[in-house]
């Protein structure tokens, strides 16, 4: 298994390889390896309630998973209190690994929790469902789902 300071490095590679506005990104095996390596690692899974309830999500123990959402269901407009709601889950010291649908608005999460302190703040490529096939489906391209990790349905 990699170590914790092997995955940070790798996040952080991608990091200066992208010129990311956080401190980095992680496969969703690499996120995985992380939450286990590392006993402050947390996943904060930004998807609305409804995806939640209708798709379900990555299968971890209640202290590594923190839903906090990034926008709502319907409408879509921004949650105000996003920084408020994660400063209340996850402490600032954290390794904190941003997770959404397709890795569209785990990266914005990212870069605002790097703009509210949180030093280690990750993204999670590919998503929980990953990119939409040529059929326009989900889980069958990438993502949490299709790389065989621990998840439940809704």
């Amino acid at each position: 298994m990699t170590t914790r300071d092997e995955l940070l490095q790798a996040a952080n590679a991608r990091q200066q390889q992208d010129q990311l506005p956080y401190y980095g990104a992680l496969t969703p095996q690499q996120a995985w390896d992380l939450l286990q390596a590392d006993p402050k690692a947390v996943l904060v899974d930004v998807r609305t309630q409804a995806e939640l309830d209708w798709v379900g999500g990555p299968a971890l123990p209640e202290e590594k998973m923190v839903h906090v959402e990034w926008s709502s269901y319907p409408g879509g407009q921004q949650n105000p209190r996003f920084v408020e709601e994660l400063q209340a889950r996850v402490p600032k010291d954290a390794p904190v690994l941003f997770l959404c649908r397709s890795a569209a608005r785990s990266k914005h999460a990212a870069r605002v929790a790097t703009q509210a302190g949180y030093q280690l703040a990750m993204d999670v490529l590919e998503g929980f469902e990953g990119a939409r096939d040529t059929e326009h489906h989900r889980k069958t391209v990438e993502g949490w789902c299709v790389r065989g990790l621990p998840w439940h349905g809704a």
